[in-house]
């Protein structure tokens, strides 16, 4: 199964290279530009926001660590938008290799806002941030669009 898991994470990964290779096409101001639509929030923002979910639920909730999530301020530019998801890919493979073989066990975990520990599985975790950074993806190509730009395709598959 792990094989598979960094298989699919590799499919994402490739998603998310097109992505951010569009981006680094766009003006640096629009990159960083609050569009109203999305509540304020820029690409950068947006993206940032990703990297950040995937710290969070896999190394803060799952592996109980205490890693410092990032500030979209500290992250100007593509090329270290770049640097924070591969920073953020070293993770995701620390979780992978922690969780080797237990992707159906049940873990009591903290989650914020919550008073009781929450039952989940790495798997669940791991399709979490996955699904959710494929939503997001969707957001910010609407977003380059209500910037003028000319989405590309970003889907795994690919035509």
């Amino acid at each position: 199964m792990e094989s598979l898991l960094i298989a699919q994470y590799d499919l994402v990964r490739s998603a998310r290279g097109v992505l951010l290779a569009y981006c680094a096409t766009m003006a640096p101001a629009d990159f960083t530009a609050p569009i109203s639509a999305f509540n304020h929030t820029s690409i950068r923002d947006l993206l940032v926001h990703c990297a950040a979910t995937y710290q969070h639920w896999l190394v803060n909730v799952a592996l109980g660590q205490s890693w410092p999530l990032p500030d979209a301020a500290a992250v100007p530019d593509i090329a270290a938008l770049g640097q924070l998801y591969a920073q953020t890919d070293t993770l995701v493979t620390d979780f992978l290799e922690h969780f080797r073989g237990q992707w159906h066990t049940e873990l009591s975990l903290r989650v914020p806002r919550r008073s009781e520990p929450v039952q989940l599985t790495p798997l669940a975790l791991f399709t979490h941030v996955l699904t959710h950074e494929f939503h997001h993806k969707g957001q910010v190509l609407s977003m380059s669009r209500q910037l003028g730009y000319v989405p590309v395709d970003t889907d795994v598959i690919r035509t």
